[in-house]
């Protein structure tokens, strides 16, 4: 049988997947399940100038221990100088694991920091955390529609990661920022106004989505995740020359 989380879900009622998962990926004994964590450790800036009502990413998986918190601090720190703040969650989530030792040194060595890291823990994709979002940026098709059904609001906000950059590739960094600009001043309106932009150019992208999707790691080869890494680091690359074209006028 897979142990792709993904491949294993869909059989399994959400109380059936939290008890079979309860006891799979283990928090390492060296370290108490909420050791030195606060909610959202890291997501808000702290600084005295820092913005009351950030731009919000949310980034969305499975199990949350691997892709979307690997998404979240490599983001968070592409970001940072921009006062993004940027979280995650998962559809399943394997509440307040850390992320994958393996997730986390590629994290690391792709500019993560430690801090961010080290501080995660997993929790549930709830309403809540929908409803502050800017963004919701998923690491696979079926996680964006587990979110657009939750919130049907998010259709022309939420994408799979991959989706997004293919969409984003057809639209220049001019073109990006001039649909920024024509909503004004407002970070929240130039952003939402980029994202239309993007969602608008389905149809002019090429739209073979079998390649929306980030592989699953989990519990899987250093090759797999060495995948997985390379599947998502060139969409989020997208994701920042977007939201820098959004945000610096």
């Amino acid at each position: 049988m897979s142990h792709d989380l993904d491949d294993t879900r869909p059989n399994l009622s959400r109380r059936e997947w939290r008890e079979k998962m309860a006891s799979a990926e283990p928090i390492p004994a060296t370290r108490a399940p909420f050791e030195g964590i606060v909610p959202l450790a890291g997501a808000r800036p702290t600084a005295a100038d820092a913005p009351a009502n950030p731009i919000t990413i949310l980034t969305v998986c499975t199990g949350n221990i691997c892709r979307s918190p690997m998404a979240e601090v490599l983001l968070r720190e592409r970001l940072r100088d921009l006062g993004v703040r940027v979280h995650s969650a998962g559809t399943h989530a394997l509440v307040g694991h850390a992320m994958t030792a393996q997730a986390q040194e590629l994290a690391l060595r792709l500019g993560a920091t430690a801090a961010d890291a080290s501080a995660h823990a997993a929790r549930y994709l709830v309403e809540p955390l929908l409803t502050e979002s800017d963004l919701v940026i998923t690491m696979a098709r079926e996680h964006r529609s587990h979110a657009v059904q939750m919130m049907p609001s998010l259709l022309r906000r939420a994408f799979p990661v991959r989706e997004f950059a293919r969409l984003s590739s057809t639209l220049t960094t001019d073109e990006a920022r001039a649909a920024a600009d024509a909503a004004g001043s407002d970070p929240h309106a130039r952003v939402q106004a980029v994202l239309r932009a993007v969602a608008d150019q389905r149809g002019k992208a090429p739209a073979d989505q079998s390649n929306d999707d980030v592989i699953d790691p989990y519990r899987r080869s250093a090759e797999v995740y060495q995948q997985s890494a390379d599947e998502l680091v060139p969409a989020l690359d997208e994701v920042e020359r977007v939201l820098r074209a959004a945000l610096t006028p």
